[in-house]
């Protein structure tokens, strides 16, 4: 039980001190007038106004409660190096002892794992210790105990924000002689134009104890070339040259070579990866005559904000004498010479729509325009009734490069464009919206009328029409490629004829497998990494593939099989934990994936430490115990723990401690009136009939 004396007074509080004042004013004033009685008067005011206040006598049942530690167990990804994890346990296992035999203490364990951020992995253990408290009193928090290697990254330098006022100790897995090296990004560019050159900057830091002053190599690899080493001081920025020789991601990976007694090589590689962009693809669109399809090409290329068109059509053929004035037929005459000539390989794609041997552009024009696509431009003929009449481009020098010879017959019969095996592999005709998902359903498209009948030689057939001809035939000639569209009626789909179909995907991937966009190479490899998984991808035409093979940063090899998810699409999934470059090859094809981040806080400082711990253990009068040993040492035993009730420091060299709280809930409360009724009545008048006896003498 515990007493205690409470008022609860009849007037409030301010009309009860208005009385006294008036009671002291009375005394004051009867003082100065008269002595004899004073004490006698002062005791019956006293007593009237003690009265008035009804002061009571409390009685309280109290329940003591436990006091509540809370113990955070760091399980980041840093917490796997150098048997810290091993020690970990060990640790928490000898806390529980401990921690049991003490009485009245009650204990929540905390395992916190990493958390992803935007710059990667981080160790929030201050995270995970604000919920573990979002329920817990703060009169009965006797303290918090991490069980860590020091690198935490959320720690508070205001111990007030903690949200408590009791010790916070650090129980560190590893040992304060450890040294270790890392590789540091300082700057990287995003992104760079194709055939361009940039530079990035690293940096090999060193953090430890017993490092040299022995200068850090760096081991460049690309994925062309040999690899390059070049030396720096620790500490100064390096640059990287980043060649940007193809469009999509270009992957540079420095490793800093290890030295003797680092605590990992985990932080000593790093990937640099910009993505490679290309200046406005340049397109020359050259129309052989005014039609109904010619406007649907023109305005696909116009909408595309990363193609440059040059667009002629030729609206009169020169053998034509019709009286028309020449300068009522075009704003400004075809350079052929400029075009076909002296710019020609200035463009990426060339477009012959509906174009037939006239005597516009001369044969040695063609047979440029033949070599450009050997030395690696690009050709698309989008062919009509022209393609199987004696001037017909196959009877040109640029038949030479065409993957198809007409036979001279044009099959006139509606049709819907079916996709070939072939087409359904190939990443331009895949997944096309509308496609049949089953054998034997028909393409939910519009149909189309015409169809020039011709004999593949070379390529793909991706798309048939009408009685199973080739409709569209893909082709890679020396190091360009070339497209053949076998019908000029996919305008019909841009009009929404019978519903229409799909001839801006169709038509826009055309154009941009013919110009190299990666994301449409039929024959590709690619990885992507969460944190603990790997997924591998490959893209295929052909009807088998082999068997990929990654390698770990840690140098392991490990072969498997892929499984087919869709035609020519390939994937699978493994785990992995293992932080850093991943390498996957396959059919002569590579791929790189980075599991975890490059650099991520949780790895770029990894020695044990208690220097991000510091000022909140002073602050809070806690410590910092490093229990992983020492070069030659075992490691050291768990401190002793007690209970301390007051006091600025709650530790020392072999103990720690928590703090006594004797927090309590009440259960039962009583009230008994010290003076109150006939006992306050007695009292009062007894001490007036004092006074009045009193004054009487």
């Amino acid at each position: 039980m515990n007493w205690s004396v409470e008022f609860f007074p009849f007037f409030s509080p301010g009309l009860l001190a208005a009385c006294a004042v008036l009671c002291v004013a009375a005394i004051v004033l009867s003082a100065w007038r008269n002595r004899r009685g004073v004490v006698l008067r002062a005791l019956s005011l006293g007593c009237l106004l003690l009265a008035l206040a009804n002061p009571n006598l409390k009685n309280e049942d109290r329940k003591s409660l436990s006091n509540i530690a809370v113990v955070v167990a760091d399980a980041s990804s840093s917490m796997q190096l150098a048997g810290r994890n091993e020690r970990a346990r060990q640790i928490e296992a000898e806390l529980k002892d401990k921690l049991a035999k003490i009485p009245n203490l009650e204990i929540r364990w905390v395992h916190a794992t990493g958390t992803d951020q935007p710059g990667g992995e981080a160790t929030n253990l201050f995270s995970a210790l604000d919920s573990a408290m979002a329920d817990i009193p703060q009169g009965r928090m006797a303290g918090a105990i991490f069980i860590t290697d020091g690198q935490v990254h959320d720690a508070p330098q205001d111990h007030g924000r903690l949200g408590f006022d009791a010790p916070l100790h650090a129980l560190i897995t590893g040992s304060p002689d450890e040294k270790d090296n890392r590789i540091q990004v300082v700057s990287a560019p995003r992104f760079g134009l194709v055939g361009s050159e940039q530079f990035a900057e690293v940096k090999a830091e060193r953090s430890g104890k017993g490092v040299d002053g022995a200068p850090a190599t760096f081991i460049i690899r690309r994925a062309s070339g040999a690899s390059e080493i070049v030396q720096a001081p620790y500490g100064k920025p390096v640059p990287i040259k980043l060649r940007f020789d193809r469009a999509g991601p270009n992957i540079v990976e420095v490793e800093l070579k290890p030295e003797p007694g680092e605590l990992t090589t985990v932080n000593n590689k790093t990937v640099i990866q910009a993505q490679g962009v290309r200046e406005n693809l340049r397109v020359l669109l050259v129309s052989g005559e005014p039609h109904a399809g010619e406007r649907t090409w023109r305005n696909l290329l116009r909408s595309d904000a990363a193609v440059d068109l040059v667009h002629f059509t030729i609206l009169r053929p020169p053998e034509k004498h019709d009286g028309t004035p020449i300068d009522q037929l075009s704003l400004i005459a075809f350079p052929t010479r400029e075009l076909f000539s002296e710019k020609l390989s200035q463009f990426d794609l060339i477009i012959f729509d509906r174009y037939q041997r006239r005597a516009v552009l001369p044969m040695i024009y063609l047979d440029n325009v033949a070599r450009y696509v050997e030395q690696g431009g690009a050709v698309l003929v989008a062919a009509g009734a022209d393609y199987a009449s004696p001037v017909s481009l196959a009877r040109t020098p640029l038949g030479a490069v065409l993957p198809a010879r007409p036979t001279g017959r044009v099959v006139e019969t509606p049709f819907r464009p079916a996709i070939t095996k072939e087409g359904e592999k190939h990443p331009v005709t895949a997944g096309l919206p509308g496609a049949p998902r089953k054998d034997g359903q028909e393409p939910s498209w519009g149909h189309w009328f015409r169809v020039v009948d011709s004999q593949a030689e070379r390529g793909e057939v991706v798309m048939s029409g009408a009685e199973n001809k080739p409709l569209l035939i893909l082709d890679r000639r020396g190091s360009g490629r070339v497209a053949l569209l076998l019908s000029d009626h996919a305008w019909l789909w841009a009009r929404g004829y019978e519903g229409g179909g799909p001839h801006v995907d169709l038509l826009r991937r055309l154009a941009h497998w013919l110009m190299k966009e990666p994301d449409l190479e039929e024959e590709a490899l690619s990885a992507r990494a969460g944190r603990n998984e790997i997924t591998i991808e490959r893209r295929t035409v052909k009807a088998q593939v082999g068997e990929a093979t990654m390698t770990t940063p840690s140098g392991r090899e490990e072969k498997f099989s892929l499984d087919q998810r869709a035609p020519g699409r390939y994937a699978k999934t493994l785990s992995t934990n293992e932080p850093g470059v991943h390498r996957i090859t396959m059919d002569g094809l590579n791929a790189i994936a980075i599991a975890g981040e490059m650099n991520a806080p949780e790895f770029q400082r990894v020695v044990a430490t208690d220097e991000p711990l510091r000022p909140i253990l002073d602050s809070t009068g806690g410590g910092a115990f490093f229990l992983g040993g020492t070069a030659g040492a075992p490691a050291s035993s768990t401190p002793s723990i007690s209970m301390v009730r007051s006091g600025h420091r709650f530790s020392g060299a072999s103990w720690l401690g928590l703090k006594a709280r004797d927090a309590f809930e009440v259960s039962a409360v009583s009230y008994t009136p010290l003076i109150a009724g006939f006992a306050a009545l007695a009292i009062g008048l007894g001490l007036l009939s004092l006074t009045w006896y009193r004054e009487g003498r």
